[in-house]
C-alpha cells in the first residue's frame, strides 16, 4: 500500500504531461525531469538504492561484467562503463548494474 500511494503521484505527473498538446521538445524534457525527481525521491523513502559503480572495483555481489576492455589507464578490475545501473531495496540486490571491467592492458 506504501508504494502504491507513493508511487500515484508520479503516474498523475506523466499522465498530466501526455494531456498536454502541442508541447515542445523542452518543456517535455522540463516534465520529464520534474516527474524523474518525484521518481529518485519515491525510491529513496522506501529504501530503494541506485547501484551506479563506474570508477569503482568490480564487485561480483553487485554488478554484472558484460565484457571486459584492456586499459592502461586504471587498474584492472575497474568498472569503466555502466550499461545499465542496478539497484538495492533495504541493502538487499535487487538487479546487479550491467558493467564494463577493465583488464591488464597487452
Amino acid at each position: 500500500e506504501k508504494f502504491v500511494t507513493e508511487l500515484l503521484p508520479v503516474l498523475d505527473s506523466m499522465v498530466m504531461g501526455l494531456a498536454v498538446e502541442d508541447a515542445s521538445a523542452e518543456s517535455l524534457r522540463e516534465g520529464m525531469e520534474l516527474t524523474m525527481n518525484m521518481l529518485e525521491k519515491m525510491m529513496e523513502k522506501l529504501g530503494i538504492e541506485e547501484i551506479d559503480p563506474l570508477n569503482e572495483k568490480f564487485d561480483a555481489a553487485k554488478h554484472q561484467a558484460m565484457t571486459t576492455q584492456p586499459s592502461d589507464e586504471v587498474e584492472p578490475n575497474t568498472v569503466l562503463a555502466v550499461m545499465q545501473k542496478g539497484y538495492s531495496l533495504n541493502e538487499r540486490l535487487i538487479r546487479p548494474a550491467m558493467v564494463i571491467v577493465s583488464r591488464a592492458a597487452e
